[in-house]
């Protein structure tokens, strides 16, 4: 056993198993408390609740609670295990939420047979919570799930995987191709993958300007065209009308490259096609489609960005999902939409140009960071970003009209 996989099983092991817990917010000390948390005193706010049901906001930790979904069946990088399974990691996304959002957060996980029974059982549960976060629920069922809970709850509904990882690839796309000296409205964009990150990733990079017919989206099969008898909805939207059918074939002359699919699957001879300065976000966990080292070997003019730690310009969810919740929840938006997420890339790219504070250079050991190549998006511990998504976020669920409160926070 690796050294690496003893101290992780330990970690989830000991002292005490899991990364969650639940802990008191009142005194529970004496008669008296008892009498007010309990019986008799808890019938005051069911009464208030049962005439307003906005007063749970008031009475109850709803309003400041996530719930993180799964039915296990996209774990990470490693498939469908099921529902159990995928309890270390939601249990992981929970630590998240409080640690980097202060946000309480709940994991659940839902056995089903059939879509509409985990809708069902989502749905009827969402009153608890303030938000729900959706998580590893392969394609293409988590675009139906998402699409009909965001019909049915009144509160904030989001598939991290589709959203999260778009938010930060579309953040940092953006300032690589300000370093680069591009537009994205003319850039050729190849996405390798079809599954729900790649297509959420690819809309969202359309609401920031990029043009959907200079899009070449590729699956298992090659090139996504219009020629093609079976595609999906979702793939539909990404059918290009062209001769082009191998990587090689889009590789030539394109701007981008954005890898969601599998590892070393992008070869030095077809990034060697690509226009000159070009961008590569090789996002497969936890091996990209090409190695930096091999990449920057091939291409020195190469901006690269990775899904891992240990890289530079790592594309990291985590950089966004808790601060968007954080600001969603604080006005009491309905809905997280897309002028919500346009916000949060916004004011993900803006904290990358500024200067970086001690304590994250510190946790990131390094000695300095500097907008440039090597420095696209922020890193997960910078203490600006939560205040600062949030704030833009809630501002944004204002504008549109899906906020309920139009204080925003002082945040800090």
């Amino acid at each position: 056993m690796s050294d690496f996989r003893q101290r992780a099983l330990d970690y989830h092991a000991k002292p005490t198993p899991g990364k969650i817990r639940v802990e008191l917010s009142k005194p529970a000390e004496s008669v008296d408390d008892l009498a007010l948390a309990y019986s008799p005193g808890v019938a005051e706010p069911c009464r208030e609740i049962a005439e307003d049901p906005n007063a749970a906001y008031t009475y109850t930790g709803k309003g400041n609670m996530v719930a993180v979904i799964s039915n296990g069946t996209a774990i990470l990088g490693l498939g469908n295990l099921g529902p159990l399974a995928s309890k270390p990691v939601m249990e992981g996304k929970a630590l998240l939420f409080k640690r980097f959002a202060g946000l309480d957060s709940i994991d659940i996980e839902v056995k089903h047979r059939t879509t509409e029974e985990f809708i069902n059982t989502v749905a009827n549960i969402a009153d608890t919570f303030g938000g729900i976060n959706l998580e590893d629920i392969k394609a293409p069922e988590c675009f139906e799930i998402e699409q009909e809970l965001i019909k049915r709850c009144k509160i904030p509904v989001f598939h991290d995987d589709q959203h999260g990882t778009a938010i930060v690839t579309a953040a940092g796309m953006l300032n690589a191709l300000e370093i680069q000296g591009k537009e994205i409205g003319d850039a050729k964009i190849v996405c390798m993958g079809a599954g729900a990150a790649a297509v959420a990733c690819m809309e969202l990079l359309i609401k920031c300007g990029a043009q959907r017919e200079r899009i070449y989206m590729l699956d298992r099969k090659g090139v996504i065209h219009t020629r093609r008898d079976d595609l999906t909805p979702h793939k539909m939207l990404f059918a290009n009308n062209t001769d082009k059918r191998t990587l090689e074939d889009v590789m030539e002359g394109a701007d981008i490259f954005v890898g969601v699919s599998g590892p070393d699957l992008l070869h030095p001879e077809a990034l060697e096609l690509m226009a000159p300065n070009p961008i590569v976000f090789a996002c497969s966990n936890p091996d990209p489609e090409i190695k930096p080292e091999v990449a920057l070997a091939t291409r020195s003019d190469l901006i690269m960005a990775t899904g891992r730690s240990d890289y530079p310009n790592q594309v990291n969810n985590v950089l966004c999902f808790p601060f968007i919740f954080r600001g969603a929840l604080d006005v009491r938006a309905t809905a997280i939409n897309d002028e919500m997420k346009v916000a949060a890339v916004e004011a993900l790219r803006s904290v990358s140009k500024e200067p970086v504070p001690e304590s994250v250079l510190k946790a990131s050991n390094v000695d300095s960071l500097t907008f440039g190549k090597d420095y696209i998006i922020p890193k997960p511990m910078d203490p600006r970003l939560c205040g600062r998504i949030a704030r833009a976020v809630a501002q944004a669920a204002i504008d549109s009209g899906v906020a309920r409160l139009e204080d925003i926070p002082d945040y800090q």
